[in-house]
C-alpha cells in the first residue's frame, strides 16, 4: 500500500515574539494575544457581599435576603449577581476556591471567553475576592428596635384551660403558618403573633379560621401622615376570637337553636374541633355540625369542660343494635371509681360498699353511651357525674328532669398504664420565638406557658392532658408531627415502668400518690390494658433542627 502524505500545513511567525504558529487574523500567537488582549476588562476583581449575622441572610440584589449555605450554588448566584460587565463575555464556569471560615472572605474561580478579532474566541480564568459585610437586614432592625411591628394578631379564647392554643401551635407549625411571624408574646388568654406586613397577618387570620371556629374584626391607627405625597403610616390589629367549645366538653344548646340543628337533643358532648365543630348526643348517636358562623349568630358555652371528669367504673355493657361508624350504642352500668373497696377483713364482710364519701358514691347508675364498641366490664371511663353537679346556666335549667341522664360517659381511660409512668418515646416542637428576641431562635420551652408564675403548675397539667389526648385520638394524632425522642432509649423506656414519683416525663413534676386499699384481685398488679392505643412507630418524624423551631420538651 502506498503511503500517500497528508496537505502541508503553512506557517507564520508570530508578528510579535516570531514563534511559528498557524496562519490566522491577528498573525500573533496565544500568548501575545493574551498580552495584547484582556478580556476581563471591566469586570473588577474584588467586590462585596452583605450578610446578616442574626437571621444569616445574604443580600440578593436589589433589595432580596436569602439563606444562602457556605460554598452552596445560591451563594454563588449572589456572588455573580454583584459583577458588572459579565454581560459582554460569556461564563463557562465559576466554582469557589476555598478559605478560612473566619476569614470574611469569599474567593470565585470565573473562566470565560469572548471573541477578540474575527473568528478568534479567547478564553481566560481569573479569581474574584469578595469581602464579606456584616450588617443587619430590615426584618432583623425592626425586630431589635422595640415596638416596630407593622401588625398584630390577637388570638383569644375564654376558657379555664391552655389545651387548645397547646393544639393551635403544634398546627402553625405543621402547615409552616409561622414562617413570617416576627415575635409571639404569651398574654392571660390566649397569644399576640407580631407581624412586619399587614398582609402576613391577613394570611395568619385565614389561617386560624381554617382551622378553628373564630370570628375576627380588624382595626387600625395612624402614626403618621405626609400632606405632601399623601401617604400614612399604619399599625394594623386583628382581633381574633375562638370559640369557647373544646373538645370533650359538656354543652347545652338552646332549644331554639337545637331544633333548626335536626332537632337534636339540647344536652350533648362536643366530639371534634376544626373549622367548625361536631356535637353528639349520646343516647341516640345523633350528630350536627355547627359551623363558625351559625355559632357566633347565637354563641353558647359549655356547661362543663374536661378537667370536670369523673372516672367511673364499668360494671356491665350490652350494645342495642344501632351503630354509626365507630360508635356503638350501648346500655351501661357504672359505678364511681373506687366505689367498692376491701375493708380488709375475712369472711363474708371481706367485699363491702365505701361509705366514706357522702351521696351516692356506692350508687350504681344505669345509662346509655356511645362507647359501645370499646368498653367492657372492668373497664375505666371518664365521664360527666350530673346527679352531683349543679350548672349555672339557663338553658339546662329549662330541660326536663327525665330527660338529664345521671351520667354521661365521654372516653375510655387506662389507669393502669398511666400508673406505669412510662417514658413516652416521642415528643413535640414548639414555636421558640418571642417577641423582642434577636435571631430566629429564642429560648424556653416554647409560647405557651412562659409567662410562669401560679398557673405554671396549670399549664403543665394542660400539657399532660394535651399529650394524652394525643395519644388515645388517632384522628387527631394525624393532624399534628410527633418527633422520634432521640434521648429515649429502650431500657430507659422499661425502667422507667418501676419509677413512682420525683419528676415525671419532660420535667413535669408528679406527686407519689397515697397507697390505696386494694381490693383482692381487682387488679393491685394488673397488667396494661391490651387496647392501650400506643403510637407506632411509622408515625414519627426524625428530629431535625430547624431555625424558627425548639425543643417543647426536656426528656427526664
Amino acid at each position: 500500500m502506498e503511503f500517500v502524505p497528508g496537505p502541508a500545513i503553512h506557517r507564520v511567525l508570530c508578528a510579535d515574539c516570531g514563534t511559528p504558529i498557524e496562519p490566522n487574523s491577528a498573525n500573533l500567537c496565544v500568548a501575545c494575544l493574551r498580552n495584547t488582549v484582556d478580556i476581563t476588562e471591566g469586570i473588577p476583581k474584588q467586590s462585596s457581599v452583605s450578610f446578616c449575622r442574626n437571621c444569616e441572610r445574604f443580600l440578593s440584589p436589589p433589595q432580596a435576603w436569602s439563606l444562602a449555605r457556605p460554598e452552596s450554588q445560591e451563594l454563588l448566584a449572589i456572588c455573580l449577581k454583584r459583577l458588572k460587565g459579565l454581560n459582554k463575555v460569556r461564563l463557562t464556569e465559576a466554582h469557589f476556591i476555598w478559605t478560612e471560615p473566619h476569614s470574611k472572605r469569599l474567593r470565585v474561580s470565573l473562566t470565560i471567553q469572548k471573541e477578540v478579532l474575527t473568528n478568534t474566541i479567547l478564553e481566560q480564568i481569573f479569581e474574584i475576592e469578595y469581602l464579606v459585610q456584616h450588617g443587619q437586614c430590615p426584618d432583623c432592625a425592626k425586630l431589635a428596635a422595640k415596638n416596630t411591628w407593622k401588625a398584630l394578631v390577637q388570638v383569644r379564647q375564654k376558657v379555664t384551660h391552655k389545651r387548645t392554643f397547646l393544639y393551635l401551635e403544634q398546627l402553625i407549625l405543621k402547615h409552616g403558618a409561622q414562617k413570617d411571624t416576627v415575635g409571639v408574646k404569651e398574654v392571660r388568654d390566649g397569644l399576640d403573633f407580631f407581624y412586619s406586613q399587614r398582609s402576613h397577618a391577613i394570611r395568619m387570620t385565614e389561617f386560624l379560621a381554617g382551622v378553628v371556629p373564630v370570628r375576627s374584626k380588624g382595626s387600625e391607627q395612624l402614626l403618621s401622615t405626609d400632606t405632601h405625597s399623601g401617604t400614612a403610616n399604619y399599625k394594623f390589629t386583628y382581633s381574633v376570637e375562638i370559640a369557647p367549645i373544646c373538645k370533650d366538653d359538656l354543652v347545652c344548646i338552646p332549644q331554639k337553636q337545637a331544633r333548626a340543628l335536626s332537632n337534636i337533643s339540647p344536652l350533648t358532648i362536643c366530639t371534634r374541633v376544626g373549622s367548625s365543630f361536631q356535637l353528639l348526643d349520646v343516647s341516640t348517636l345523633q350528630a350536627a355540625e355547627v359551623s363558625a358562623q351559625v355559632y357566633w349568630r347565637n354563641p353558647f358555652s359549655a356547661l362543663a369542660a374536661a378537667t370536670d371528669l369523673v372516672e367511673f367504673t364499668v360494671l356491665d355493657v350490652e350494645p342495642v343494635g344501632t351503630n354509626r361508624g365507630r360508635l356503638v350504642l350501648a346500655d351501661a352500668q357504672v359505678a364511681l371509681a373506687g366505689a367498692f373497696r376491701s375493708n380488709g377483713g375475712q369472711g363474708d364482710e371481706d367485699m363491702d360498699m365505701d361509705y366514706e364519701t357522702a351521696g351516692g358514691a356506692t350508687q350504681i347508675f344505669h345509662t346509655r353511651t356511645h362507647l359501645g364498641g370499646i368498653l367492657q366490664p372492668g373497664d375505666t371511663a371518664m365521664g360527666y357525674h350530673l346527679t352531683s353537679s349543679n350548672f349555672n346556666s339557663d338553658d339546662f335549667a329549662t330541660l326536663s328532669a327525665d330527660r338529664i341522664p345521671d351520667v354521661i360517659l365521654v372516653k375510655k381511660s387506662y389507669p393502669n398504664r398511666r400508673k406505669k409512668g412510662r417514658t413516652r418515646a416521642w415528643k413535640l416542637r414548639s414555636i421558640a420565638k418571642e417577641e423582642g428576641e434577636e435571631g430566629e431562635t429564642g429560648g424556653g420551652r416554647g409560647v405557651v406557658g412562659r409567662m410562669g408564675g401560679r398557673d405554671k403548675k396549670k399549664i403543665e397539667e394542660d400539657y399532660e392532658l394535651f399529650l394524652r389526648d394525643l395519644e388515645e385520638d388517632p384522628e387527631m394524632r394525624g393532624t399534628v408531627n410527633l418527633y422520634k425522642a432521640k434521648d429515649i432509649k429502650m431500657n430507659d423506656v422499661v425502667a422507667a415502668a418501676g419509677r413512682k414519683g420525683g419528676k415525671g416525663q419532660y420535667g413535669m413534676d408528679v406527686d407519689e400518690a397515697a397507697p390505696v386499699p386494694i381490693v383482692k384481685g381487682d387488679g393491685g398488679d394488673a397488667e396494661e390494658e391490651p387496647d392501650f392505643p400506643d403510637v407506632k412507630l411509622d408515625e414519627l418524624l426524625e428530629d431535625f433542627d430547624d431555625m424558627t423551631l425548639g425543643d417543647t420538651e426536656e426528656t427526664s
